[in-house]
């Protein structure tokens, strides 16, 4: 089975920031240790060096697990970029009955699962979306309207 980028990212929840249970690990593992002190032998005590190195060791898994949280929110707000400039691209998307609808992205939405692109009035997911491309151009012998123009009746 083959997921896609974003169908990935979407099943992903985009960022989530840390949980608790990070702190309640910190908590345990530094609680270990001091129980390690306090009944150790004292005729044969702890090479102090085994602590250092469990304490680099500890230091070293909170660094990456920070590394690991920011790369997770790039992630998210590269995505939602992404998302944004999809705003009056052509895009195909699956719809709920599985079959291939194109449309243009009206505008984008963003919600706590990430991303919603809105199509002719329905939010499409970017883990519904199979190919983008530019708009339709305007048909031929319609003027072109520039900035600041104005409809008139």
């Amino acid at each position: 089975m083959t997921v896609s980028a974003t169908e990935a990212v979407q099943q992903s929840g985009l960022y989530q920031p840390p949980t608790k249970g990070t702190s309640e690990d910190k908590e345990m593992f530094l609680n270990l240790l001091v129980a390690q002190l306090r009944y150790q032998d004292p005729m044969n005590p702890a090479d102090s060096g085994e602590f250092l190195a469990q304490s680099a060791q500890f230091t070293s898994l909170e660094k990456m697990e920070a590394v690991a949280d920011q790369t997770a929110a790039l992630l998210a707000t590269s995505i939602s970029f992404g998302a944004s400039n999809m705003v009056g691209k052509n895009v195909t998307y699956i719809d709920a009955d599985g079959a291939s609808v194109t449309g243009v992205v009206d505008s984008v939405s963003f919600d706590v699962t990430g991303p919603m692109l809105q199509i002719g009035g329905q939010p499409v997911s970017l883990g519904q979306v199979q190919s983008i491309g530019t708009a339709p151009a305007a048909p031929a012998g319609t003027p072109a309207a520039t900035p600041g123009d104005t409809a008139t009746p």
